[in-house]
């Protein structure tokens, strides 16, 4: 008998072959422009930097004005690389999930190629799929919030206790600002991370014990390839908006700051100060990280695969 590797060489799967082969190449294809990627994501935090050390070393207003015009070039540049990083992870998760229906196929000895969100289970895990994006991106605009929170407590603490800072007389403490910052991202951001490893783990073991009381046959790897679906998904679209909607913030306050609609210290200009602060989560924590949430997703489920799997004898590479 032929393995299953040989058997897919043949004439009549050689299309679902190179379908995957497809994919891949194009993934690396993608990948290949790391380079070019990079060079314009670094540009937006190199002319973000240059701005503040010229208004820190109090060059003229003319040289902060250039350095902002350059950081909103930046803040394009940052959406459009990121749009090729989410391009990336999106095929990289297809080929990880095209890997856990193989794996679900060699373990129950039956093929498992379809997916059907008509059954009621697996359209639930969908949902949570979906739900799961938009939980993860909350936690982490809160993160963000509360750590920052953290920073202006200390800020105003120091400018109580050295008020030598504000005339140059005495020098803050930045490295009490930076271990604050460092420790309370850490801390903050273990909810998010335990939220993305335990939920595909959680929906998957809980519907394998739903089919075996309900009589369906294998409802486990189902609910979780349904999940692992509607979560790519969404995160997809998801991170193209939280990357593309805080540019347009971060550039909307920088444009009223320029003189447009009164200016600084206008209504106009509070009011894009505040979409600012919601934009910067947005596009430097909740939009990239959602690259890294959806391939982390398909590969939990990929390595997690046997654990949802109804209770009988494994018989690898008997389906030929």
């Amino acid at each position: 008998m032929l393995s299953k590797c040989t058997r897919a060489l043949t004439f009549e799967n050689v299309s679902c072959v190179s379908g995957l082969f497809g994919t891949a190449v194009a993934t690396m294809g993608m990948l290949s422009t790391a380079a070019y990627v990079l060079a314009m994501d670094i540009f937006g935090p190199i002319s973000d930097n240059a701005g503040g050390i010229a208004e820190m070393s109090q060059q003229p207003a003319h040289v902060r004005e250039v350095t902002d015009l350059l950081d909103a070039v930046g803040n394009t540049t940052k959406a459009t690389t990121k749009g090729f990083a989410i391009g990336s992870a999106a095929l990289a998760s297809f080929l990880l999930f095209s890997a856990f229906m193989d794996e679900v196929s060699a373990f129950t000895a039956k093929p498992f190629d379809q997916v059907d969100i008509a059954i009621p289970e697996v359209f639930v895990g969908g949902l949570l799929g979906a739900m799961l994006v938009f939980l993860f991106s909350a936690w982490a605009c809160k993160a963000v919030g509360r750590s920052a929170q953290e920073v202006v407590k200390e800020v105003r603490r120091q400018f109580l206790s050295k008020p030598g800072i504000m005339t140059y007389q005495e020098k803050p403490d930045y490295g009490r600002c930076v271990s604050i910052v460092a420790a309370s991202a850490l801390r903050e951001m273990l909810a998010p991370g335990a939220l993305a490893v335990l939920m595909p783990i959680v929906v998957g073991v809980v519907f394998r014990f739903v089919g075996a009381v309900t009589g369906q046959v294998q409802l486990g790897p189902k609910v979780v390839a349904g999940f692992i679906m509607f979560s790519t998904v969404t995160g997809i679209l998801m991170a193209l908006f939280l990357n593309t909607a805080g540019g347009a913030w971060d550039n909307a306050k920088k444009y009223i700051e320029q003189g447009a609609f009164g200016g600084k210290g206008s209504e106009a200009h509070k009011a894009a100060v505040t979409g600012d602060t919601v934009g910067d989560p947005f596009k430097d924590t909740a939009g990239p990280s959602i690259h890294v949430l959806i391939k982390m997703l398909a590969t939990i489920t990929l390595v997690m695969a046997p654990l949802f799997l109804d209770s009988q004898p494994v018989q690898i590479g008997k389906w030929q």
